[in-house]
């Protein structure tokens, strides 16, 4: 039990830190609170009375979803490469190297269709 002490207790810091955070912000934290503040907010798109599926979702929020999903897939994989590059050998090159090939075909089609040009 002694090993889990500090997990324990760090997790503690974090309720805590959690509760007293969310606790302060509605004491000290504005209440004006006004109709735009309370309608529904997705994909910064304005909610309209029509039926979900006649409305169109712009796909500038796919290709952003894309880049973070690139980035992040590929900033987790290359952590633990990079770590344990020296053990890996030629297996771990070659399919790191495979892996950022992929990486960077997805990359090239973001580019191409425009996601990197910030509007």
């Amino acid at each position: 039990m002694n090993a889990y002490l500090p997990i324990l207790v760090l997790g503690a810091i974090g309720a805590a830190f959690a509760v007293v955070s969310v606790g302060i912000a509605s004491f000290v934290g504005p209440r004006r609170n006004n109709r735009s503040k309370l309608d529904a907010y997705e994909c910064g798109i304005e909610p309209l009375p029509q039926d979900r599926a006649v409305q169109r979702i712009p796909v500038k929020y796919y290709l952003t979803a894309m880049l973070f999903i690139i980035f992040d897939i590929e900033i987790v994989f290359l952590y633990p490469w990079a770590v344990a590059f020296d053990s890996l050998g030629w297996f771990g090159l070659i399919a790191m190297t495979l892996f950022v090939v992929n990486v960077s075909v997805a990359y090239a089609y973001e580019w191409r269709r425009g996601g990197l040009s910030w509007d």
